[in-house]
Order: C-alpha cells, then structure tokens, then sequence
C-alpha cells in the first residue's frame, strides 16, 4: 500500500459522465401506445423468464431498518437550490401508491410500454432506505444510483462509496446515524449518539462511488502530513488519475450521450424514464471529490487493520474500471464486489461512450475472488443493489454459486465471441445470433438490465479486432449525409421510401423502419427540414424507435430508444443548461501531465501545423517546483515533464494556479507571467490556437437529426 499526501487546496470536484447536472423539467413525450408486435413479445417475455422466482424481493427488503419518509433530499448548498438533489416520487408509478411490500403479487403489473424484466427490475429498485447486511455492516439503498455502505469500527463508521453527491452522502450517514439505537451494533451495542466517520474507501473510480464524500467528511480532517490522526481514504492504484481523466478528454461527447443513456430529458412514466438497470437514476446535488491518502496497490496485502478491522484488499484494475478493487472482511465472512457482481449484466461498453472493458480479465478476477474467499464467504454485497447470502443449511454456497455464474457469464460472452469470430462472422452477425446457455439466462442477476448481450458481444469483437469488420465495401464508406441520400435516391425518393417504411411499420419491423428513415432524415432533411416528406420521416422513425424503447430489457437501451424519438419529435433543445464539465474545480484537481494532455486535444492542429518551423516553449510553474518542455510541431502538442532547453522560444515564469484562470478564461496570460524570456508574443500566438471557449449551444449537438 501506498500513501499519498493530500494537497492542502483540495476543491470541491467534477461530475463528468453522470448526469445529474440535467434533472431538469423535461418537454412531454408524445407517446404512442405499444403496439401488438411489441405487446406480443412482452408477452413471451413473460412465458420465457421464471417470473415465479421473486427471491429478490425478500433479499432486496431483508435486514431493513428504516427510510426516510417522504424519500426526498433536498438540495442544502449550490446554485440550483429550487429542486432536490433526489426524489423518488415521481416513480410511484411503479408501486401504484404501495408502501414498497416485499411481494409483486401486491404491485401492479408491467405495462406493454415496459419489457417486463425491466419493470421487475425499476420495482426492486424502489426499495429505499437502511438495511443491516450482518450486524456491524449495514447499506443505504435507493437514494442514489449507487449504494453507500457503513461498517462499524472500534471508533466509527468506515463508510465505503459515498455516493454521487454531497447532498444524498450526508442524508445517508444521518440516517444511519439518527437510527443507530435500532442498528444493534455489535461494538456499540448501547450507542445512541452518532459515530464519527473513522475511514472512507473508494472501491473505484467512477464518479457516483467517490462525489459525495464531503458530504460525510470536511477535507480538513482527513490524515495528512499536518494531520497524521486523520481519516484515511482508501481507493485502489491509478484512482485519482482515473477520476479526473476519464471523461474530461472527451467529457462534453460523453456527457451529450449521457443525456441519452439515462433518460434525463424524458418524463419519468410508463411511456418515458423508469430505470437505469443499476439504480433509478443519479442524484443532482453537489460534486466533491477528497484526493485518496493510502493506495491499494496490490492483491491480499498484509495491511494494518482500518479501525481495528481486518480488510483483505484484491486488486482488480480494467475490470468495471480502469481501477477497482474488491475487499474481504474475515471477521464479518463478508465480501465487498465493488461492482465486478451485481445483479445485472454490466457493461462491457458503455453507451454514453468509454473504453471498451476487459471481459477475460473481469472474470479472472473473480475466479479469483472465489479462491481467495469462496470457502469463509456468507454474503457478498455491491455497490449496486442488494447483497446475496449464503443460507445455512443448503448444499451449495449461494455466495459461491453467484459469484462463478457472474464470472461465467462474462466469460461465455467472451470466448464465444471470439469462438464466431474466427470462423469468419462479424461483428453484427454474432452480437445477431448470440444466447446464453438456460443455465446462464434464467438468472435474474445475469439479465441485461444494464449492459446488453448484443452490445457486450461488440464490445469484445471490437477489443481484439476494432470496427472494421475486413470487408473492403466498409473500410471507406460513405459518412451519414452522404450515404442516405444515395439510399433514398435508388429507392425511388423520399416518399416511396416512406410508403414501404409505413407499411413495414404495421408489420412490426421496426428496427429496419428506424434504419431507413434514418437514412432518409440524414440524406435529406438537412436542408428540407420542413419538408412533409422529412416531417414524415422524422415522425415514423420516432415511432419505430419508442417502440423499441418499450421492448427493451435495457435500461439505457431504452432510454436511448426513446430520447431519441423524442428529439425527432421536437427538436434539440439548446437552451438547456450546459454541464460544466472543465470547472475550476476540474481543473484544479487535474495534475500538470493532465492539463498539457487536456491542451494537446484543444489545440487546432491544421492551425498550428501552418508554422512549418514550429514552436518550443519551457514552462516552469514556481509553485509547484515543476518545469517543461513544452513542443508544438506537425500540429501536435508534446511535453516533457523535468526538461528545460537553452534556445526556445520563449521561456515562461508561471504559477500553475494562474495557467489554470487562463485555461478558465478568468485572466489573460499577459497578466499572470512572473518572467518571461524569449518572445512572449510567441506564446500568445500559440495559446489562441487552443479552442478553450465552448458556446454553450455547442453542447446540445445533433444526434438523431443530421
């Protein structure tokens, strides 16, 4: 294990590829009713899955202790303090006005508008409040997209993923805390006061695990060289980089998508948002983020117990995150499966856009996670969801049995993916054909809820061979605009197209309609948008889509299906708030590599490549005691971290915390250099060819609509 100064400045952090940032008042969806090809496969859905099987129920409400009522948390500190950081009320839909009873048979039943595993799902996923996990652990669920998880140590709660803000983090400590005389606490068995927070532990790095921890913990208590009594924060190797970096490069794209992943724009209703697979949705309230002082950077370390108890850490970088890890508590026979075991198929790749994710690695991991614990193991809980015990007296270990069918189901995906792919299919011929064995399927933890097995199965082909399928017809095709047009035009025009399309509408094939009208809308509703023909094609392609969207098990799958058909229907609304991605927060947080990485990406190469002589410039930030070498040639940024040349063009005397108000456009640089030697003129040539000032209409760019 590492340890890791905490910087004495730590600010308030990023929310990057969730989308909190958007629970916004919606435009109303104009929703068709699902129709009877859509009504008969969820009819089916209902004769091939065992609907009978409501186990999940009774773990999803077991150990339950208390909830807030009504479950509302209100936005405390931030700008936008006219609505709450989380409310569930609007999802009482799904209950029909019940008090979350632990049997489907008291809710009401799936409407055709909703695949009906997807709606058994968004119903489990109503169950909110505090729940015991074995005396000592104890989970908040349902007030987040994730879960918050409390252990009792000898002075105070070692807290695990505080949420995705600070607003939904604190409520969650206060009611564990304002019940903790109902929690029978094995160390504090007579407490009524609250417990301190004596640890906190990041299982990875994405942002609805680590944004809410100022609200549990104030950045001043946390150990540091000042403070070496502190709290610790724990989180696995490349944490912090990961945090900052993974949607910050591209984190306008990602969050744009996100938008559609989640369902932020749509009503939430029977016709619009139910779901996310892993959770309702994400909180709206503030982003923090308190830099991690002791790093995992290993499996199985013989570490000093965290507030006197027994943690055993294994290292699981690539899996669900570039970095993660799982923990065993031997005292408690309780595994922590961050989220590499929840009870949905994940993702292998992320809709809203990312890094396609290691499957062979992810079931590696725990295979070895089962040979590490499987024989001490009760019960495994997540970060998602409920947890799974074992049941005394039964032959098998549940705990055992979970976990290897979620190692096989990734694996299956996997090797059968490449199985097909070396006898010659591609990539959209086997995510086509591809089931899982009964085996498999019939677990209601290996559903895709989340991820998909159609867009897993991409995801591993297109790991080890990328997007191109090695047809020649699809190395050089035709972008969008250009191709549909072509498609329209040898189909007889827009309004033959039309015709056929309407006509395989009726018969349900929806995926093709939206394919075709798709083509029809890009190659020729750019400049005809008022067209009857385009307004048509507009209309039938938002029909076959919600149509799609009601079909689907996925949550994101439908969300995507039905914004889009929203936005066919009324357009891109670019007068919606803008996320602030590059905050000053974000930029504060990000270390110098990060900032000159971020640059190169900004940087108009055509622009810069004009100056055939280039430009070299050292920086040095006297601040932080770092130099560079920064290198604009062939319109590529480069740096060298510690290298400082005698001849370049300008040599820069400068605080980092000044370049980072000139990034944010608060300061101009002629007013922040210390020093300069050289021609300064130089480097003010060089920094208008970075394209840092975004229109806030630039956000909300086309999708659905060329």
């Amino acid at each position: 294990m590492k340890c890791r100064k905490s910087p004495t400045n730590w600010l308030a952090v990023f929310a990057a590829f969730l989308i909190a940032w958007m629970q916004m008042s919606p435009t109303a969806l104009a929703a068709n009713p699902a129709s009877q090809a859509t009504k008969d496969i969820h009819d089916q859905v209902l004769l091939d899955l065992p609907f009978e099987n409501i186990e999940d129920f009774d773990l999803a409400t077991r150990g339950f202790i208390a909830r807030l009522e009504p479950p509302i948390i209100e936005v405390i500190e931030g700008e936008e303090n006219d609505r709450p950081a989380w409310d569930l009320e609007p999802y009482n839909f799904l209950l029909d006005g019940q008090t979350v009873p632990s049997s489907p048979d008291d809710l009401p039943e799936a409407p055709y508008t909703v695949n009906p595993s997807l709606w058994r799902i968004s119903q489990l996923n109503m169950q909110h409040g505090l729940y015991e996990v074995v005396p000592g652990i104890y989970q908040v669920r349902g007030y987040d997209l994730s879960v918050m998880t409390l252990v009792e140590g000898h002075t105070g709660w070692i807290l695990i993923d505080p949420l995705t803000s600070k607003e939904t983090a604190k409520a969650a400590l206060d009611l564990a805390n304002a019940n903790i005389a109902n929690m029978q606490l094995p160390r504090h068995p007579r407490r009524t006061k609250p417990l301190p927070v004596s640890a906190v532990i990041y299982t990875h790095s994405h942002v609805d695990h680590f944004a809410g921890v100022q609200g549990v913990i104030a950045p001043e208590d946390v150990k540091s060289e000042d403070n070496p009594d502190g709290v610790p924060i724990y989180a696995p190797e490349g944490f912090l980089e990961e945090a900052v970096s993974e949607n910050v490069f591209v984190g306008d794209a990602m969050s744009r998508r996100g938008s559609y992943m989640y369902g932020t724009l749509l009503p939430k209703g029977i016709d619009g948002q139910v779901d996310s697979g892993l959770g309702k949705t994400t909180s709206s309230g503030q982003f923090t983020l308190i830099a991690p002082t002791d790093i995992i950077d290993g499996t199985m370390e013989d570490l000093p117990p965290v507030d006197g108890i027994r943690i055993q850490f294994q290292n699981v970088p690539g899996s669900e995150a570039p970095a993660e890890i799982m923990f065993y508590f031997p005292e408690f026979h309780a595994l922590c499966a961050s989220e590499d075991a929840t009870h949905t198929l994940h993702n292998l790749y992320t809709l809203r856009g990312a890094k396609v994710r290691d499957s062979l690695a992810w079931a590696n991991y725990l295979s070895e996670t089962i040979e590490l614990f499987g024989d001490d193991v009760e019960v495994v809980f997540a970060s998602h969801h409920w947890p799974t015990w074992d049941e005394p007296g039964t032959p098998e270990n549940e705990v055992v049995e979970y976990l290897k069918k979620q190692r096989d189901l990734y694996k299956y995906i996997h090797d059968q993916t490449l199985h097909q792919a070396n006898k010659g299919y591609t990539m959209l011929e086997i995510a086509e054909d591809f089931k899982l064995p009964d085996s498999l399927a019939n677990e209601w933890y290996n559903r895709g809820y989340y991820g998909s097995i159609n867009h897993n199965v991409k995801a591993v082909y297109q790991r080890y061979l990328g997007w191109f399928d090695g047809n020649p017809a699809h190395l050089h095709s035709l972008p969008p605009e250009q191709a549909g047009a072509k498609y329209i035009e040898y189909m007889g025009g827009p309004a033959v197209a039309i015709e056929k399309a309407e006509t395989d509408y009726e018969n349900g094939k929806y995926r093709w309609v939206a394919q075709v009208m798709s083509d029809l809308v890009f190659g020729f509703c750019k400049d005809n948008d008022i067209d009857l023909d385009c307004l048509d094609a507009k209309q039938l392609e938002a029909d076959a889509l919600e149509q799609m969207g009601y079909q689907a098990e996925s949550g994101p799958w439908r969300n995507f299906f039905l914004t889009g058909a929203q936005e066919l229907r009324d357009g891109v609304n670019t007068r919606l708030p803008v996320p602030d991605v590059i905050s000053a927060e974000v930029i504060h947080s990000m270390t110098s590599d990060l900032i000159f990485d971020y640059l190169a990406i900004k940087l108009d190469g055509w622009e810069a490549a004009k100056n055939e002589e280039g430009y070299k410039f050292n920086v040095i930030f006297p601040d932080t005691s770092e130099n560079y070498l920064l290198s604009v040639e062939n319109g590529v940024l480069t740096y060298t971290n510690g290298k400082l040349i005698g001849n370049p063009n300008t040599t820069i005397f400068i605080n980092r915390t000044d370049l980072d108000d000139v990034i944010l456009g608060d300061k101009e640089i002629s007013e922040v250099v210390l020093s300069h030697g050289g021609e300064l003129q130089d480097f003010q040539d060089f920094w208008s060819l970075l394209d840092l000032d975004l229109e806030p209409s630039e956000f909300w760019f086309n999708i659905v609509l060329p």
